[in-house]
């Protein structure tokens, strides 16, 4: 599964944003609706529960052939045997989290500079969480947006495949692939929305587009396009 993975619609999971609904029944929607990528991120969850939330996740994602990629967790990661580990700022160096997760599994690894991103590659990154493009409600501590200028100088830096995060909707999407993304992290636009089903449909039509769109396009079109 690792040299074929489709990162066009990656939903990240958030108890918060679904309300008094159940996580799993709207994490099953969303892959039913198109979701390519689903990852495990609760940080206020202890390691207990999120084993217990892991298992039905990976039941899912195992079902519909899609990896499963655990947020920070590494001995999470690998007591799941999940398909991947994803690692920020606050987390584990990227070189250490490769080395115990080994080749065969993904690593992704936050980015919201050239640098990072970079380095972040040589310490054998498969794909990098690029942002946060927009600004975001679901992450308090997020910093400014990069936008999708920095987002497209990111993309540009690397041979790895890139996720625009932060502040993703339905609407602005396909902007996020035409500055150079090959997909886009997602939580409240699917898991928050009245049907988690409707919504990944609806994005992952949106990306796909954008993604087999002419990619000659520069900045300046992209923003007048989104102008009002």
């Amino acid at each position: 599964m690792k040299c074929d993975v489709d990162w066009s619609v990656y939903v990240i999971t958030d108890r918060r944003v679904v309300g008094g609904r159940d996580l799993l029944t709207a994490v099953r929607a969303a892959i039913q609706g198109g979701a390519t990528v689903v990852q495990l991120r609760d940080k206020g969850a202890t390691t207990r529960e999120l084993l217990e939330l892991g298992r039905a996740l990976h039941q899912l994602t195992q079902a519909a052939g899609i990896p499963l990629i655990v947020n920070d967790r590494v001995d999470v990661a690998l007591a799941l045997d999940a398909e991947g580990v994803h690692v920020g700022d606050d987390d584990m160096p990227p070189a250490l989290a490769r080395a115990l997760i080994g080749p065969q599994r993904l690593l992704g690894v936050s980015a919201d500079s050239v640098a990072v991103a970079r380095q972040a590659e040589q310490a054998g990154a498969d794909y990098l969480g690029v942002g946060d493009v927009f600004g975001t409600t679901t992450k308090p501590d997020a910093g400014t947006p990069i936008g999708l200028e920095g987002l497209a100088a990111i993309a540009r830096s690397v041979r790895i495949p890139v996720v625009g995060i932060g502040g993703v909707t339905l609407d602005n999407a396909a902007a996020v692939i035409q500055a150079g993304a090959a997909g886009v992290a997602v939580i409240s636009a699917v898991l928050g929305a009245p049907d988690p089903a409707v919504a990944a449909r609806t994005l992952r039509s949106r990306v796909r587009q954008a993604l087999v769109e002419p990619s000659a396009k520069n900045l300046d079109e992209i923003q007048e396009e989104r102008s009002p």
